[in-house]
């Protein structure tokens, strides 16, 4: 009874037919039951418990009993003077020299660290079993020690080999040897021995997170030539026809399954919205008869990551609804939307729950929590956050220098990314791209410049478009225009639409027309269809008074379908959004605001302010109409009615779609004086703190 009840994981009830079990009816194999079934069900300290009252109430322990509460304890095991405990408890009680203890011994050490150890056991065994080859295996593949692995390889008997090989493309894989994986694969299939069920999973996750689609087809055929298939194989594919784009094929793949696990539609819901297909995720979603805490977690993070943060929000309500309490990663989820809407209050509430359920410890929770109070313009909290994690990663690390470089603290975050570096986290790709838009938005050339060259040099991490992209921003923000074009005319690849876009942006902000128009005509060869580009160009054109050509850019776009972006602003007022368009009337209280905004133009007159009626991009004579056009611009409509709404000496946070001009960033220098109030702007590039008359970004944005 106790043995079935074990086997079949129902460890509760096979303690209780134990307990109930008088001691003189119980015997060695009972126990031996007991403790194999703890340690198969991962409860190390039971195993070891239950042992240590075997030996107590009398009864000796064989080679089974040791075998398996060596298993059990490599789950919990943390000093190695318990591995050398054990390990001469079962010499002194004969079991010593038994295949299966040293095999396990071999196991323990490896858990350890112990790896010399580990091989000295491994060296005394004297009939080796295909256990002993891969617990030696495992042990070297888990510490990355590959060429150890590989001597181990040769003297092996071929009928082993499979099982090894596997060990080591595993190894591979999740060190992300994408290529050493697939180099042991041809070996593998060289040396005759053939693919199975769990080599599958692996050389295709390498083939699908390097890329290689044709790799990954020929793994795909040479499957279905031997007639392979299983839930591993399926879900495989399907992860690798949807991380290279083709989701065509792994539809179909995942419509002729015959039969479908959780796993299964979790894998293509995840393809989905990592890809931003969210339409076809949310019917999926909908299509599922059955879902799990991970089914909901997926989708969650999915809307929140593609900038659907309010049905985040009321998706993570019908989970809970639904009966499922979520965990850390779904918590990681919902904190994700907040930070997307720059829904401070609600992002308060989750924070407060998870340190009520005791998730605040959680490392993926602690980076969502960083990014969401940096997003919501409380960089001090986000601070707060990071120094108070029990542990952080480069997540963290990148989270933290991201979130200053956003709120205008170059320097802070510079200071960062030296102190990452003393704490010997490695910086990976994401961490230059924070790092180096720290830099721009700081105007730290020569230090952002130094970092880039780094990449390379020191990281052996090759810049992508991206990171190129951020270097043409860093130099065109500081007017450097000749060094920018010798950076694009260098690329080892043809310029991306981001590259000339940060080109155009640079253009934009110092007037520079010539260069300005190269960068556009080149995005409109590569993103016609984008809305920017027009404007950018229209406004240069605009500014500079050239209406005529300012109205044939807006034609061109009229005529190709280009649609303009409306510009919203946003901010929160007890728990509730409030938006505004431009020259918005259809908020209840706009007369009200619109009334308030003279009122305090006024005042601010007083101070020295001066509308800037560059800023009105549309052939206008008169000078009183431009300066009433800019008074409706969304951003200030939205500052005003937190300036009516909010309690005195509440900062007023508000969050726009499109980047603010040049006016309403002056109008906030003067606002944050005359009304002594703390005054953060989110816009599409960064963060504006306005106090006391001056702004974070010290006008440099």
């Amino acid at each position: 009874m106790v043995s079935g009840y074990c086997a079949s994981g129902d460890i509760s009830l096979a303690r209780s037919v134990f307990e109930e079990t008088p001691l003189s009816m119980r015997d060695t194999i009972m126990y031996n039951a007991m403790i194999t079934g703890f340690a198969h069900s991962h409860d190390g300290c039971s195993a070891v418990n239950m042992f240590r009252e075997m030996r107590r109430e009398g009864f000796r322990p064989d080679n089974f009993t040791f075998a398996s509460v060596l298993a059990g304890l490599a789950h919990v095991v943390e000093e190695e003077k318990e591995c050398v405990q054990f390990h001469a408890a079962a010499i002194k009680s004969g079991a010593g020299s038994i295949t299966s203890v040293m095999n396990a011994l071999v196991s323990l050490y490896s858990k350890c660290d112990l790896l010399n150890s580990a091989r000295r056991v491994f060296d005394e065994i004297t009939e080796k079993d295909e256990r002993s080859w891969t617990s030696m295996m495992t042990g070297y593949v888990k510490k990355g020690f590959f060429d150890s692995g590989l001597e181990l390889l040769e003297p092996m008997d071929e009928g082993m080999k499979l099982v090894a090989y596997n060990a080591l493309i595993s190894g591979y894989v999740h060190r992300g040897l994408h290529q050493e994986a697939l180099e042991m694969v041809r070996r593998m299939v060289s040396n005759g021995i053939e693919l199975d069920a769990f080599t599958y999973p692996s050389v295709i996750r390498a083939c699908a997170t390097s890329g290689l689609l044709q790799v990954g087809k020929q793994v795909h055929a040479y499957a279905l030539r031997r007639g392979d298939f299983s839930f591993h194989l399926d879900n495989s594919l399907v992860s690798l026809y949807y991380k290279c784009n083709k989701f065509v094929e792994a539809r179909a793949i995942f419509d002729q399954m015959p039969a479908k696990d959780l796993v299964s539609w979790n894998a293509l819901l995840s393809g989905y919205v990592s890809s931003g297909h969210i339409g076809e995720a949310k019917m999926l979603f909908k299509e599922m008869e059955e879902k799990n805490i991970l089914t909901w977690m997926i989708m969650i993070s999915g809307l929140a990551d593609n900038g659907f943060g309010e049905e985040g929000l009321r998706l993570f309500s019908c989970m809970r609804k639904e009966g499922f309490e979520p965990c850390d990663f779904a918590f990681s989820g919902v904190i994700k939307s907040c930070a997307v809407l720059g829904a401070y209050c609600n992002g308060q509430q989750f924070h407060a729950q998870l340190v009520k359920i005791g998730f605040d410890s959680s490392l993926s929770a602690g980076n969502a929590l960083i990014t969401m109070y940096a997003k919501c313009g409380v960089v001090e909290e986000a601070r707060r956050v990071f120094i108070t994690m029990p542990c952080q990663d480069s997540v963290s690390w990148n989270a933290l220098i991201a979130a200053l470089g956003q709120h205008g603290h170059g320097a802070e975050a510079v200071g960062v990314y030296e102190e990452m570096l003393k704490e010997g986290i490695k910086p990976d790709r994401i961490t230059f791209l924070t790092v180096l838009t720290a830099c721009s938005h700081a105007g730290l050339v020569d230090k952002g410049r130094e970092y880039f060259d780094s990449m390379e040099t020191v990281y052996c991490i090759p810049p992508g478009a991206d990171h190129y992209s951020r270097l043409i921003d860093l130099l065109c923000r500081s007017g450097r225009f000749s060094e920018a074009e010798s950076v694009i005319k260098s690329l080892p690849f043809e310029p991306t639409a981001q590259i000339w876009e940060a080109l155009l942006s640079g253009c934009r902000v110092y007037g520079n027309m010539e260069l300005g128009i190269i960068a556009a005509e080149k995005l409109f060869e590569l993103i016609p269809e984008h809305d920017g580009t027009y404007m950018l160009l229209s406004n240069m054109y605009a500014a500079t008074g050239k209406w005529e050509e300012a109205a044939r850019v807006r034609k061109l776009m009229r005529d190709r379908g280009v649609k303009k972006e409306l510009a919203c602003s946003w901010i929160e007022v007890e728990t509730q959004v409030h938006k505004f368009l431009v020259d918005d009337t259809s908020h209840p209280e706009a007369e009200a605001v619109y009334n308030y905004l003279k009122e305090l133009g006024k005042e601010m007159r007083r101070f020295g302010y001066v509308p800037d009626t560059n800023f009105v991009l549309h052939d206008v004579e008169s000078d009183g109409h431009k300066q009433d056009m800019l008074i409706t611009h969304s951003e200030k409509i939205a500052v005003a009615f937190g300036l009516m709404k909010l309690p005195p000496g509440r900062a007023i946070r508000v969050f726009k779609n499109l980047r603010t001009c040049g006016d309403c960033h002056n109008f906030f220098v003067y606002l944050s004086r005359v009304v002594q109030r703390d005054i953060v702007l989110r816009d599409r590039k960064r963060f504006h703190h306005f106090r006391n008359g001056e702004c974070s970004c010290g006008n440099f944005w």
